[in-house]
């Protein structure tokens, strides 16, 4: 479904990514792990169209896609939760996800609403209050239900879990969990390397920029370097 071919990706004249190459299979989770600064959340921007890579290809359901622009990506099926959420505070919940089917012209933006209603309800109890006001967790629901208002066939999640309680992290990973089995292929960036390893299909390791390691989650999730480097064993 998606393809990055040896993206190279700058800010300015530093290099942030030398050479990124993923795939990401129809139906898949594939999950990217990584320190601080290895270039996860750069990966996920080239991916949606925010940074433009200097050098490389990225393809999206056997069509080049590196030059689109993010609103293009988004009528085509990409939508990015990016990390920090990026909650219109100002508005209300209800107002967030009308903004999420902001390319839709079809006729079940209403009943794609009750839909991810039904799955947050939370979001349903507070549909009229801003999205500033509510907890990180209820941001994070929201931020996914957004992106979900687009109907994407591919789900970029950037760090999902970041700051937010174990409880809240829990029921994160199984609502993405479920976004896969009701179709939605994810592509998953995550600092909560366990919890990734384990609804993930593939998983790719990135370190200052670079793939060094890639392969079955489950493998990974018992390799030695891995666990030493990201499972705290």
């Amino acid at each position: 479904m998606l393809s990055v071919k040896n993206i190279h990706t700058y800010y300015g004249n530093i290099q942030a990514l030398k050479g990124v190459s993923i795939e990401v299979p129809e139906g898949s989770i594939v999950t990217i792990l990584g320190a601080n600064g290895a270039g996860k959340t750069t990966t996920m921007k080239t991916i949606a169209g925010l940074l433009k890579p200097k050098e490389g290809k990225i393809s999206f359901l056997n069509q080049d896609v590196t030059a689109d622009r993010p609103d293009q990506l988004v009528r085509k099926g990409v939508a990015l939760v990016p990390e920090g959420r990026a909650i219109l505070s100002g508005m209300t919940v209800l107002e967030n996800l009308e903004m999420g089917a902001f390319p839709r012209k079809d006729s079940e933006v209403k009943a794609d609403l009750e839909k991810v209603m039904d799955r947050f309800p939370i979001l349903r109890e507070r549909k009229s209050q801003l999205g500033g006001t509510l907890s990180g967790g209820q941001q994070q629901m929201l931020a996914i239900a957004r992106a979900l208002m687009s109907r994407p066939k591919l789900l970029l999640l950037d760090e999902p879990s970041m700051g937010l309680a174990p409880l809240i992290v829990q029921d994160i990973f199984k609502i993405v969990k479920e976004i896969n089995q009701d179709g939605t292929t994810v592509l998953l960036v995550e600092q909560n390397a366990r919890q990734a390893l384990k609804i993930a299909d593939y998983a790719y390791v990135l370190e200052i920029g670079k793939v060094v390691k890639e392969g079955p989650a489950r493998d990974l999730l018992h390799d030695p370097s891995v666990k030493e480097a990201y499972l705290g064993h």
